[in-house]
């Protein structure tokens, strides 16, 4: 699983990338990027329509590729869906999107790869193991390890339902305690199931496991 995940250094228009050097290794949040609206295609700004001149500058944002004036691309923020190395400039509106990904990647995805315990039950069986559950470096794998070992690539995932307790008529408060988790065999249309249960033993590990399992829902919309 991790003998592609070399990286290697690239220049683009739009600035410098770490891309994997295989593109089969790319994670399943990547974006790609977008192509560029040709300068002889865009004579004013697809924002506020102020015409470009000498003064008048054109940029092109980095995550949609439109052509707008200094004032209505002026942001430069972090875009690592595109595996760029520093804060590129965005539109306003992709600058938003961007900034809300960003906490994503700060958060969510690190706490993924972290990890937590719990106690996996495969299909239909009675018996659960416990597991230590985690997304691999390359964010392609969700990770479980205990006696048994088992590699499931997120793209192949289809549901994600979290399971809770504590909720009230009136809205009370509620804590994810696990989660069933659908996903396709690969090379097959078989549909597997498996049942993701936070371990009562582990009291010290219900926050982290909890986290962790906030997490997951985030990737799976």
């Amino acid at each position: 699983m991790s003998g592609g995940d070399a990286k290697k250094l690239v220049r683009s228009p739009s600035g410098l990338r770490m891309v994997p050097e295989h593109r089969a290794a790319r994670s399943p949040f990547g974006l790609d990027e977008p192509p560029w609206v040709p300068d002889k295609e865009c004579p004013r700004c697809m924002q506020c329509d102020t015409k470009f001149d000498f003064i008048t500058r054109k940029h092109h944002c980095r995550r949609c590729g439109k052509c707008f004036c200094d004032k209505c691309c002026s942001k430069k923020v972090p875009l690592p869906r595109m595996c760029f190395v520093d804060p590129v400039r965005q539109c306003a509106e992709c600058a938003l999107v961007s900034q809300k990904e960003t906490e994503f990647y700060d958060k969510q995805l690190k706490v993924l790869m972290n990890g937590a315990t719990f106690f996996v039950t495969l299909g239909t069986s009675e018996k659960s193991e416990l597991m230590v559950c985690r997304l691999s470096n390359n964010q392609r794998y969700l990770v479980l390890d205990g006696d048994s070992h088992y590699e499931i690539e997120i793209i192949q995932i289809s549901t994600v339902q979290i399971l809770t307790e504590g909720f009230t008529p009136g809205g009370g408060n509620t804590r994810a305690i696990g989660m069933i988790l659908q996903y396709k065999v690969p090379g097959s249309e078989e549909v597997m199931q498996m049942k993701f249960t936070a371990g009562e033993d582990f009291s010290c590990n219900k926050k982290l496991s909890a986290a962790w399992l906030a997490a997951m829902h985030k990737v799976s919309k």
